[in-house]
């Protein structure tokens, strides 16, 4: 999976991929971005290959690209998931930079969520939100919104606290912390879980509300903000 590239020289890009097997992996596509390039179009991001890399000093180099995965041109052609899309891959590159024993699940989660995105199996933002849910449990931050996330005690309970790890009772709530509407609780179960019936017939507030919770949770755990989570369109 193609996660980023920039430019190297005149004609090259370092592509950043993310590998089932193999964890994060950066490689020079050489003469990538002539007109003339055998594999320049399946090394955008968003595309699913198989690639063949030979080991350079530095960085390896791509020396084979087979189409797997074309998701990029029907995602392109929209803005709203592009910019989902971008989140999507941006978060896959922060949480397997370092960490290399969640990389095929990871890779697995990134592949699924772009392939309903490019069909548009669900609203967009909700495709994200449920994505970025499941990053996180998959690299050992699995949020609670039933029981209490510092204690255990059976919910539902009626606070967030991000630093905790979810919904908290109120014997545990951190001052301060967001008291989101119980549809919105349901709703990010819901997304965590995949449950799309429920997902898909929340109403739009409540989506509002359950994404700034998700960035929170999400900007907490990584230590940074999403550059390109600000412009994802909320509806």
């Amino acid at each position: 999976m193609v996660l980023r590239t920039h430019k190297l020289g005149e004609a090259d890009r370092i592509i950043t991929l993310l590998t089932k097997h193999h964890g994060q992996v950066r490689a020079v596509a050489k003469g990538v971005r002539r007109t003339s390039s055998r594999f320049g179009a399946r090394l955008e991001p968003f595309m699913v290959a198989d690639l063949q890399l030979v080991a350079g000093r530095t960085l390896d180099i791509v020396t084979q690209a087979v189409a797997k995965g074309a998701y990029g041109s029907s995602i392109a052609a929209d803005y709203g998931r592009f910019t989902v899309a971008a989140a999507m891959t941006e978060t896959a590159e922060k949480l397997t930079d370092a960490d290399t024993e969640s990389g095929t699940a990871q890779y697995n989660l990134l592949v699924g969520a772009l392939a309903a995105l490019s069909r548009s199996d669900h609203p967009p933002e909700l495709i994200l939100d449920s994505y970025l849910l499941r990053a996180l449990a998959t690299g050992g931050w699995a949020p609670s919104f039933t029981a209490c996330a510092r204690c255990g005690r059976p919910g539902p309970h009626t606070a967030f606290a991000a630093p905790v790890g979810g919904m908290v009772c109120g014997d545990c709530r951190p001052p301060g912390s967001p008291a989101p509407a119980a549809e919105t609780v349901v709703l990010l179960g819901a997304l965590l879980t995949g449950n799309w019936e429920v997902a898909d017939a929340s109403d739009p507030r409540h989506r509002r509300e359950a994404a700034g919770l998700v960035a929170s949770y999400l900007q907490w755990h990584l230590e940074r903000a999403l550059k390109s989570l600000k412009h994802v369109e909320r509806s």
